[in-house]
């Protein structure tokens, strides 16, 4: 990547707008970040974040709801959004002809949108529905439990998607009070990666916000509630399940930590492919499962790493002894060379093959932007992966899997 096809500007308003040029592709994606994400949401409020993104589609002062969904598709575009732990990201992906459409109409859905009564109730039974399949999903059901015995009553532990009792409550007003509040002009980041001319996208993403009155009110100080660190224990949750489904983790540090590096091979060598440790020494050995990985989790001042899998409810002990010798394995003894220079092979291909896609730079140097004030250099963080060793994997593993601070969540058949 050259430093020269990354641009940074503070806008008038206050958005920060980050491009990155990509000659060579003859498309864009375009994403709105907005620096609120379910972690933010007080009691009452749990799966605002996440309905609002639901509701900002259904029309706004300038567009009715069938409008938006055409803007973009009427060009052969897309447009979608999600929600995470600490953002809320609104995008488009377009040919390179049309980057002023999707920024019209991004900055139109996320400033502009009027949350129309009798879609938001409408909506309310979408986002409900949405959590009965979510539940009925135990392998992403499980992780629900599972940050909620982590970070205890903090609001981390929330589902995104929210509660039941709590979206009943959701209307216009209290919809647009919430969006006054946290969508503010230090707030907001305006991503965009593909062919792009600088100068003349930026003309046109500040013609599209001139249409609004953004605030300049204060940015978030930099995330810090008091996540406290729990002590393991182990839960089981009976649902209509055949399998059992495990996920054995913990707590750990947040996203700023020096050893972010060092997670990375971490987590390859242990669960992050067909020849890690997990795969290989259990499920190819033992025939006990048909997944399992770990998995890392960063957030601004905590983060969770842990295991998943799933397996038949008679082999649930047995399962967590083999994944806590694997565990232990790594602590007792330092990685090879060879181990380490293929796993960080597999993470240095998985970084670079992502940059592939001009939606995951976007998301990219948004995300980062968001996270660190400004995109982090490709071949820096390559260099950071380059410069670990074996003994800083090994000192990781011995600081990290220590069992009393795991969570066994086990979610098996009813009887």
């Amino acid at each position: 990547m050259n430093k020269d096809d990354i641009a940074l500007v503070e806008l008038d308003c206050g958005i920060r707008l980050v491009m990155e040029r990509i000659p060579h592709v003859h498309s864009l994606a375009v994403g709105m970040w907005v620096n609120v994400g379910s972690r933010d949401e007080a009691i009452r409020e749990e799966g605002i974040t996440h309905f609002i993104e639901h509701t900002v589609f259904k029309g706004t002062k300038r567009r009715k709801m069938h409008q938006v969904a055409r803007h973009m598709e009427a060009v052969g575009g897309y447009l979608n959004a999600f929600t995470g732990k600490e953002y809320t990201c609104y995008y488009a992906g377009a040919l390179d002809r049309d980057a002023q459409r999707a920024a019209d109409i991004l900055t139109d859905i996320t400033l502009n949108a009027t949350f129309p009564p009798n879609e938001v109730e409408k909506e309310k039974q979408v986002v409900l529905e949405e959590i009965k399949m979510y539940e009925d999903q135990p392998e992403d059901h499980v992780f629900d439990f599972f940050e909620e015995s982590i970070y205890g009553n903090h609001a981390l532990g929330r589902p995104v998607i929210g509660y039941a009792s709590s979206i009943a409550s959701f209307e216009r007003n209290t919809l647009s009070k919430f969006v006054t509040k946290h969508y503010t002009g230090p707030n907001l980041v305006i991503a965009a990666a593909g062919n792009l001319d600088f100068d003349k996208f930026q003309k046109q993403v500040s013609q599209c916000l001139g249409r609004f009155d953004v605030s300049k009110a204060q940015q978030r100080e930099v995330r810090s509630n008091g996540v406290e660190m729990t002590l393991g224990r182990r839960v089981e949750i009976r649902k209509p399940v055949q399998q059992a489904h495990i996920v054995y983790g913990r707590q750990i540090f947040g996203m700023r930590d020096h050893r972010r590096a060092a997670l990375t091979v971490l987590n390859t060598v242990l669960g992050g492919g067909m020849s890690s440790r997990l795969n290989q020494r259990i499920r190819e050995k033992y025939g006990y499962c048909y997944t399992i990985y770990s998995f890392a989790n960063l957030h601004s001042d905590a983060g969770d790493f842990g295991v998943y899998t799933a397996t038949d409810p008679e082999r649930v002990d047995r399962m967590l002894k083999l994944i806590q010798r694997e565990m232990s394995a790594l602590c007792d003894a330092p990685i090879s060379n060879r181990v380490l220079a293929e796993a960080k092979a597999q993470a240095r291909g998985a970084m670079v093959m992502g940059l592939e896609s001009t939606s995951n730079r976007m998301n990219r140097i948004g995300r980062q932007t968001l996270q660190y004030g400004s995109p982090r250099d490709i071949d820096e963080t390559l260099a950071m992966l380059e410069a670990v060793r074996p003994s800083d994997v090994q000192d990781l593993a011995q600081a990290l899997f220590e069992p009393d601070y795991f969570h066994a969540i086990n979610l098996i058949p009813q009887v």
